[in-house]
């Protein structure tokens, strides 16, 4: 249960953050590697607060963001870009947030997933943007 609960916190803390960012659906992103590079630090990170916490997984970052990839719909924008457009606060806190908090009482540095979660919680501050 703990594996499955991991495993979709760190979907959501290596897509939607990116998505919102970006505004461009996952079909639109697997095509730039910048942001294909960006969501394997996040779940790299991600794992590593995984493993501090006891959870462990087969898979690494490279293979989890390829399965994010090959199982998100491909036109739908994220929960969280679909937040921003409306105007209204996301769940950044309870995702790349709460692994920014985790990271930081297992001693684990969580740059990228702290870097989501700032320009998130600046993007909540502008007004609804058209998606």
């Amino acid at each position: 249960m703990q594996e499955t609960l991991w495993q979709k916190l760190i979907l959501n803390c290596a897509y939607n953050a990116v998505s919102a960012i970006v505004q461009l659906p996952p079909g639109a992103m697997a095509h730039r590697e910048a942001l294909r590079e960006t969501m394997r630090e996040v779940v790299a990170e991600c794992l590593a607060v995984a493993a501090a916490e006891g959870v462990h997984f087969e898979h690494d970052a490279v293979r989890m963001v390829e399965q994010i990839e090959a199982t998100t719909p491909g036109r739908q924008y994220s929960s969280t870009a679909q937040d921003l457009a409306r105007g209204k606060h996301s769940e950044i806190d309870f995702l790349n947030g709460a692994i920014v908090r985790r990271g930081m009482i297992a001693g684990i540095a969580t740059p990228a997933n702290r870097t989501l979660h700032t320009l998130v919680k600046v993007l909540e501050e502008k007004p609804a943007a058209h998606v």
